[in-house]
């Protein structure tokens, strides 16, 4: 163990683990936060390239098996019923990457985290916001939003997952789409980080490892969402929602 995780100790090991096994069961209940929870649990105990490595790898695994879980079939019906999102989203995402240098990265994990938070409170609250059905203009402007945060910060889940949410998307299909929408994100991030020096010989076997707990934790979550109607699960959705934007609040405050 201590040659082929040199930088982790055997109870560090199964900290991580712990970590990754309930990263993987919120995943599998609401479909996403799995980096936000990964991220943040092994930054208590690691380094930062070391836990950006440890959620490589079980991003990409369990986003693939999520937007599978209905078949091949159901996962390109939901691309195609979703495809200005994903296009309007991608380009958003690409052209907002040349901007890191120019706008402060706290500035915008305010600007997300702000109206995200608001958003998820008061739906919690009682004050809900609906979309009777997807409006061009609308999902243009949110696939924008999300893109343009996405490529600038790597956080594009929480304006997908409200968006989603305020059109009370029936709750497999929700999963699907965030499956489809943050595995083409995982692809992209394993391409740039075997680049970057993150995913090295000495991180690559803790990135696959991590993928077990990862795995263990969706499926729990998974089996947990199909237990749950669709008014809990959109307050469960709601729920980490919220928590995700103050996490975002408290990153861009701290700097």
């Amino acid at each position: 163990m201590a040659e082929l995780f040199p930088f982790l100790t055997p109870s560090q090991m199964i900290l991580a683990f712990m970590v990754g096994l309930l990263a993987g069961t919120v995943k599998g209940l609401v479909g996403f936060a799995m980096p936000m929870v990964l991220v943040s649990g092994l930054n208590l105990f690691l380094p930062t390239d070391i836990s950006l490595a440890g959620l490589i790898l079980p991003t990409l695994v369990t986003n693939g098996i999520q937007a599978l879980r209905q078949g091949l079939a159901a996962a390109w019906s939901s691309v195609k019923r979703f495809r200005l999102f994903l296009g309007i989203g991608a380009i958003f995402l690409f052209s907002s990457a040349q901007l890191v240098r120019i706008l402060p990265g706290d500035v915008m994990l305010l600007m997300i985290g702000i109206p995200i938070t608001l958003f998820a409170a008061s739906q919690l609250l009682g004050r809900e916001v609906r979309l009777q059905s997807p409006n061009a203009r609308t999902e243009a402007i949110v696939a924008a939003v999300a893109g343009f945060i996405g490529g600038f910060s790597g956080v594009w889940g929480p304006p997908t997952v409200a968006y989603l949410t305020a059109l009370n998307t029936e709750k497999s299909e929700q999963m699907r789409v965030q499956g489809v929408i943050y595995g083409m994100g995982a692809v992209a991030l394993v391409a740039a980080h075997l680049t970057s020096g993150v995913l090295r010989p000495e991180t690559l076997p803790f990135s696959a490892v991590m993928v077990v707990p990862a795995v263990t934790g969706l499926m729990i979550g998974q089996a947990l969402h199909d237990r749950i109607d669709q008014r809990v699960f959109r307050k469960a959705t709601l729920a980490v929602l919220t928590v995700a934007g103050c996490s975002l609040i408290l990153r861009g405050l701290s700097g």
